[in-house]
């Protein structure tokens, strides 16, 4: 038995912390997991998040993005330079995001699950 209280891979997720002490950050830049939890001292370089956060990424928020693409065209027909300032930086945003919030959560689905040798 662990003297670490469980965490909730959603609340770790949303705010990038360690799965097992939920204090330390699990990032270091925008999308590299650290190598060791700075709290608690986990070990996080087994962990496996391959490629399955992206692909949720690029085919849900792509088709939400076309479909608000498409409605905003149909609709208010801007120019195309338009859709350039609106639809970029809002891609950018939340591709990063997601892609932190989904690999976050992965990360500590597979500690709660024992999937991968987190644990020292």
């Amino acid at each position: 038995m662990s003297d670490w209280p469980r965490q909730s891979p959603f609340d770790v997720a949303l705010r990038s912390a360690c799965p097992r002490c939920g204090k330390g950050k699990l990032f270091v830049g925008l999308l590299n997991v650290v190598d060791r939890c700075s709290v608690c001292g986990l070990d996080l370089r087994s962990n496996d998040a391959g490629d399955g956060p992206a692909v949720f990424v690029i085919l849900g928020l792509g088709a939400i993005i076309m479909m608000l693409v498409f409605w905003v065209e149909f609709r208010y027909e801007p120019p195309w330079w338009m859709h350039v300032l609106i639809w970029l930086p809002l891609t950018f945003a939340l591709a990063v995001w997601m892609l932190r919030f989904l690999k976050a959560l992965l990360v500590a689905q597979q500690f709660n699950h024992r999937t991968t040798e987190l644990d020292d």
